[in-house]
């Protein structure tokens, strides 16, 4: 037998070779992720030099009995840690800063000295939360941090 010809006549054609979607579906998608990502980077830088740029108030304070305290903080400041410390013979005792940066906070330690006494120590930024802790005795210690 011979080859069946189409009606009309002649021979069937080729088909046409079948074009592939997947990759341009891939392709597609790829794009679609590094501009989500290109999207996501500059909403978080933006952020970051927001917060950079925000000035955050901080207010110590220490009452009790104690007369023998010693005070020692770590504040960031900018990229720094900032630490101090200081000597108090009599209390109560109040001290403010400003700090800049991403990065704020710190943590302020009230210890006593052997004289003993009670005292307590707290923390407050931008007039918000308030970290709280109290210590009484000889060689006791307060700390107020995660702020």
């Amino acid at each position: 037998m011979s080859e069946q010809e189409p009606p009309g006549g002649g021979p069937v054609p080729p088909r046409p070779p079948r074009r592939r979607i997947w990759p341009w579906v891939v392709l597609l998608v790829a794009v679609l992720l590094a501009l989500a990502a290109g999207a996501v980077s500059a909403v978080l830088a933006d952020v970051v030099r927001s917060e950079g740029a925000r000035t955050v108030h901080i207010r110590y304070e220490v009452t009790g009995t104690a007369r023998d305290v010693t005070l020692t903080y770590s504040t960031w400041r900018g990229d720094e840690l900032s630490t101090g410390r200081l000597a108090l013979r009599s209390l109560p005792w109040a001290g403010e800063l400003d700090t800049k940066g991403f990065l704020s906070g710190g943590s302020f330690v009230v210890s006593v000295g052997r004289g003993g006494g009670d005292v307590a120590c707290a923390v407050t930024v931008d007039g918000g939360a308030r970290r709280t802790d109290s210590a009484s005795g000889a060689y006791a210690t307060a700390t107020c941090d995660g702020y």
